[in-house]
């Protein structure tokens, strides 16, 4: 699949800003089953100064300033990316004897949005019996987490801990993500966090995904071998639907933009995202997401699976979004 992809970010503020600083994870990554050309990452104003890194994940990453009074910012991130599906995972370990190198020692790990959870490993052992291939394991729980939990925006916030979402039975793909990451490091597997794009319209015949429409998050697991990627929202094996952005230990880690900002007052947030299919027969276009109040962000973040950007004001009345 060739996929055309634009992410969009608009923020209009009370008063001007006087300057902002944001970090963006908008570049989808390269990948043996993914090739990205043409990426652009630009912003209304025009950037004052950028800086492109790699992160401690290998991820792409970019600081971008603007630093002339704006009350409205805008944030347009592209690219044409080109989509395989992986291939199957490698390994044949069992789950309980998997072979954990240093670099992959740290996605075994609690991690602030997803920790170790005895509950939830409780709960995903009836998934792991002993000497079951962990690719096996993680697929059966993938499914189960579908069938068992209901897939309902408006239900939690960012800070929605994992045993919350499981006593709910109920929430979006962070939720699910992080549940399934505190149910795997609970029993000593790695894991990590992956952020991107799902597409909304499937082939004819097939079945539209939940967690469309927006940005959306799933699970990447290690064999013993390599990774491979589950996304329990939708409970099957990530193939060419998907287009990766970033991985890390959780949100956190690769929130598409976060950022400071220097004056502004109240702010209200939209955010859209379109992923086209430009190398089929039929386009799947991902819709555009309403304007978000951030007064009201709380009950309305979940509908882009929190994936989208969390910016704080500097000053007297400074906050955290």
């Amino acid at each position: 699949m060739i996929y055309r992809l634009t992410h969009l970010t608009r923020y209009d503020y009370q008063a001007a800003v006087d300057l902002s600083i944001h970090l963006a994870h908008l570049t989808p990554r390269a990948l043996p089953c993914q090739q990205v050309g043409a990426a652009t990452l630009a912003t209304d104003p025009p950037l004052s100064w950028r800086r492109d890194v790699t992160d401690h994940f290998g991820n792409r990453q970019s600081w971008l300033f603007v630093d002339v009074p704006h009350a409205t910012l805008t944030v347009t991130a592209t690219a044409e990316v080109t989509r395989t599906a992986p291939d199957p995972p490698g390994g044949a370990h069992a789950w309980d004897a998997l072979p954990v190198p240093p670099a992959v020692a740290e996605f075994a790990l609690s991690s602030p949005l997803a920790p170790a959870h005895p509950e939830a490993g409780a709960w995903a052992a009836a998934s792991f019996p002993p000497g079951r291939p962990v690719a096996a394991a993680a697929l059966a729980l993938t499914r189960r987490i579908f069938a068992s939990f209901r897939f309902r925006p408006g239900v939690s916030t960012v800070a929605t801990p994992v045993g919350e979402t499981l006593a709910r039975r109920e929430g979006v793909c962070q939720d699910f993500t992080h549940l399934m990451l505190a149910m795997l490091r609970q029993l000593g597997v790695p894991a990590r966090y992956v952020s991107g794009y799902i597409r909304t319209r499937p082939p004819p015949g097939g079945t539209r995904r939940l967690g469309a429409d927006q940005s959306h998050a799933w699970v990447s697991v290690w064999d013993g071998a390599g990774w491979f990627d589950l996304d329990p929202t939708n409970g099957i094996a990530v193939a060419d639907e998907h287009v990766t952005l970033a991985w890390g230990r959780d949100y956190a880690d690769i929130a598409p933009l976060r950022g400071l900002i220097l004056g502004g007052g109240g702010q209200a947030l939209s955010v859209s995202v379109a992923l086209e299919e430009i190398g089929g027969d039929q386009a799947a276009t991902l819709a555009t997401a309403a304007p978000v109040n951030r007064s009201s962000a709380a009950a309305e973040v979940r509908n882009t699976c929190r994936g989208d950007p969390a910016a704080a004001q500097i000053g007297s009345s400074a906050s955290r979004s």
